[in-house]
């Protein structure tokens, strides 16, 4: 087991405004943490921190054993898988949906003249049939529904066999099948022990898979609780840390919220 995140105090300042705020948070190899709060609480900094997209304004951050502002963030990155809605916007809607995952191995959003030998196909089909996209694979990736695009970023985000894997809102906007079928192949992913370090990021308790191990709440830009799942999401903590009473359930594996 080893320290894949290691964040010391840092801050993160944004127009004059700390987004983050002496943040301390560590994750060990062998985690699975869900990051919840209220919005604007700074949960998608912290990931782009984790995910070696921005520095601290202050502070340590070492990621897989590098500590920012003393590393080559470019090769950093490709040992690190990262999904988000922000990354959907620079795939071309011409894109198929082999070529989408495939193109990881060189961290590019487009094919053009890279040369790929038949190992990097093979684990990109083996990586489709794990995410039940395996019957997409020649299809263009403008033309898939949501629940699909999610479902092909998070295969991309997975198939360069990465350390750490960050999943921003990977179900947002999806309707209620396209949800729980991503939920159960996420959880699935998270159970198995082959699986990487993960940090998922979510707005809804509902949302969070089984499998998952450890949570971390914020509220305006600090840490409120983190700690293991079971003690760290609770009606107490998460009714405090959302400013509204709240009753926390959580029923085969799986969280759920309602008021009090």
């Amino acid at each position: 087991m080893s320290r894949v995140i290691d964040l010391n105090n840092i801050t993160v300042i944004r127009d004059n405004r700390a987004i983050l705020n002496n943040v301390d948070w560590q994750v060990e190899s062998d985690q699975r943490w869900v990051i919840i709060g209220p919005n604007g609480a700074g949960k998608t900094t912290l990931l782009r921190v984790a995910a070696a997209q921005i520095h601290p304004s202050s502070g340590q951050a070492v990621i897989l054993e590098q500590q920012l502002g003393q590393v080559n963030v470019f090769e950093l990155r490709t040992r690190i898988g990262f999904a988000s809605s922000a990354l959907a916007s620079h795939i071309p809607n011409s894109e198929t949906v082999l070529d989408v995952v495939m193109t990881a191995s060189y961290a590019v959003t487009g094919r053009w003249k890279e040369k790929y030998e038949d190992i990097d196909e093979r684990r990109a089909r083996r990586v489709l049939s794990e995410w039940d996209l395996e019957d997409y694979a020649e299809r263009a990736f403008g033309t898939l529904s949501d629940g699909e695009r999610k479902r092909t970023q998070i295969a991309r985000a997975v198939m360069p066999d990465p350390e750490l894997l960050l999943l921003d809102e990977p179900v947002a906007s999806l309707d209620i099948a396209a949800r729980e079928q991503t939920l159960k192949i996420i959880g699935s992913y998270a159970s198995t022990p082959l699986a990487p370090a993960m940090v998922m990021v979510t707005h809804h308790l509902e949302e969070i898979p089984a499998g998952f191990t450890h949570a971390l709440i914020l509220s305006q830009g600090q840490v409120f609780a983190a700690g293991e799942i079971s003690a760290t999401i609770t009606s107490d903590k998460v009714s405090e840390a959302f400013g509204f009473g709240l009753i926390v359930e959580r029923v085969d594996g799986r969280f759920r919220a309602r008021a009090s």
